[in-house]
């Protein structure tokens, strides 16, 4: 049941990516809500041997650093092109 639920968690993480692809905010958030299924999914499947949670750690560890990175990027376009819309900005550039 509880794997069933973190299947659901992560699928509806990637509809509100795929629908919400014009802010970089909400992207982002849905991303790290992914990440979050798969951290749950990963921790019931690891629950399962002994125990083992040091892999569940470092998976949460990058998470953390890749949220602060893309965070850190969103503050930085924000303040050189003033919102978060992806038509405002030219990537290239």
């Amino acid at each position: 049941m509880l794997m069933l639920f973190s299947i659901f968690m992560y699928f509806s993480g990637v509809m509100v990516f795929c629908i919400k692809r014009k802010h970089l905010l909400l992207m982002l958030l849905s991303l790290e809500f992914i990440v979050l299924s798969l951290y749950f999914m990963m921790f019931i499947n690891l629950s399962y041997f002994s125990n083992e949670y040091y892999f569940c750690m470092i998976f949460m560890t990058m998470s953390v650093c890749e949220g602060a990175l893309g965070l850190s990027l969103l503050v930085s376009l924000i303040r050189s092109h003033g919102n978060d819309y992806f038509q405002s900005f030219n990537i290239l550039w």
